[in-house]
């Protein structure tokens, strides 16, 4: 077994944030928005700014936790080491289950999806999983062969994909067809975030723009494979996040100019915004250009994912946390047992739900752990423990994302309660029976080799 080669630098840990981040919710998410009778434009494009600060905040303290903890492994690490082995244990099955594999298969079929806008033949259910399941498979198969390689071909579509949405955005305001009276104000505005009914409307509007966000910690999941960690992986982190802020906050400008939040909310799965705004800025034929801009960008985020997953279970692994086979890593430095079965996962995902259902399983989870992980920059900094990289504008700068983060998770637990505490008690019950084997194993005199302490992780730095 090869232990993972430090070879990647800031532009390939970048492209992986980057191409993490955007996938379909920010062609999908303002429609939802609007559905859900938010249709003040200022007050949309607002949640957008706000999503973006939010990740920006969670960037710089994961960048924080990262230098620190130069090791893959992300929120398991952290989580771990600041709280109890439990809470990172359990982090590390959202990961395996709600952080990776479910949106890999909800990616994978929403690519499908796309694909059969403008390809022949490839409309209906069987086409559509049979189509991800393929994509799947084949981005399994990239990258358990070399990271490297894997890498290249990830920085490659994560290029296209920005300069394919930023040419969207620069022809759609200066050539399109759009009229700027859509931005005329409707309803209260933010005046309404004073009544319950309001709040929960923006909470819930945000949860949309988070998981349209969400991808931004991916470097902090492949951290053992980026050279000089404590400098590249906060540069990483605070870059891609930055360029996707400024694209999200760019195309659904593009998106008001071309058609008024009321037509957005029609149908925003089978009729997703960004189809409706370019066939209204362009044309009918403008829909399939995009819908294979659309397309490329769930490729390029599945790779993504497939990749920084398998890092995470492999950390896991190496403490006796998950199977030990999970560990084991190629002589090309890849974890690759863990790539086959976060392979299999995903495509029981894809055969068996639908996008909707996956991504509402992931939503309220994932910031839930999120805010418990930017929470450690303050166990750790209680401890004394020192960072080449310090998160500025501390201690606001964190307390603001996880203010934020329980604002949208209360709100999102109190609209769908019962499906919400039931992931929470799979979480808790799969997390506390891996705990009782790792006590065993450590009984047995198999105590973890591969469990490095804060102090010492620092010091290979």
């Amino acid at each position: 077994m090869s232990p993972p080669k430090r070879q990647l630098g800031i532009a390939i840990a970048a492209a992986i944030v980057i191409a993490n981040m955007v996938g379909a919710g920010v062609f999908t998410s303002a429609g939802f928005q609007a559905a859900s009778s938010f249709k003040d434009p200022w007050t949309m494009m607002s949640t957008w700014l706000v999503g973006g600060v939010i990740a920006l905040c969670g960037a710089a303290a994961y960048a924080e936790l990262g230098s620190l903890m130069p090791r893959a492994g992300g929120e398991y690490v952290y989580l771990r080491e600041a709280y109890h082995p439990v809470i990172g244990i359990m982090s590390g099955w959202v990961s395996l289950v709600v952080g990776f594999s479910a949106p890999v298969a909800a990616a994978a079929l929403l690519f499908a999806s796309y694909l059969g806008a403008f390809v022949p033949g490839l409309g209906g259910t069987a086409a559509t999983r049979s189509v991800a399941c393929l994509l799947i498979v084949a981005m399994s198969l990239l990258h358990a062969f070399d990271t490297r390689v894997g890498s290249r071909v990830q920085t490659g579509f994560t290029i296209a994909k920005v300069l394919l949405i930023v040419a969207f955005i620069v022809a759609g305001l200066v050539v399109g067809t759009g009229d700027w009276s859509h931005f005329a104000a409707r309803g209260d505005g933010l005046s309404a975030l004073g009544n319950r009914a309001g709040a929960a409307s923006y909470a819930t509007a945000l949860m949309y723009v988070g998981f349209a966000y969400s991808g931004w910690n991916a470097a902090t999941y492949i951290a053992g494979e980026i050279r000089a960690p404590q400098r590249t992986l906060p540069r990483a982190l605070l870059l891609g996040t930055v360029v996707v802020m400024l694209l999200y906050m760019g195309l659904n400008l593009v998106f008001l100019y071309a058609i008024p939040p009321e037509a957005m909310a029609v149908d925003p799965v089978h009729q997703p915004v960004g189809d409706l705004a370019a066939r209204a800025l362009f044309g009918p034929y403008a829909g399939e250009l995009l819908s294979s801009l659309i397309a490329l960008a769930l490729m390029s985020a599945v790779s993504a994912m497939i990749m920084a997953g398998p890092r995470v279970y492999a950390a896991m692994a190496a403490d006796h946390a998950l199977p030990k086979g999970l560990a084991y890593h190629s002589r090309r430095g890849v974890p690759v047992v863990a790539v086959i079965v976060q392979c299999m996962i995903a495509l029981g995902f894809a055969i068996a739900s639908d996008p909707d259902q996956l991504i509402r399983i992931a939503g309220f989870t994932l910031a839930l752990f999120a805010a418990l992980t930017v929470g450690a920059v303050f166990v750790f900094r209680a401890r004394g423990k020192v960072s080449a990289y310090r998160v500025p504008g501390y201690p606001v700068t964190p307390l603001l994302f996880i203010g934020l983060s329980l604002w949208t998770v209360y709100f999102g637990i109190s609209a769908n309660p019962r499906v919400s505490l039931a992931i929470i008690a799979v979480l808790v019950v799969g997390a506390g029976s891996t705990w009782r084997q790792v006590e065993a194993s450590r009984a047995r005199g198999a105590a973890p080799a591969a469990s490095p302490s804060v102090g010492s992780t620092v010091a290979s730095g």
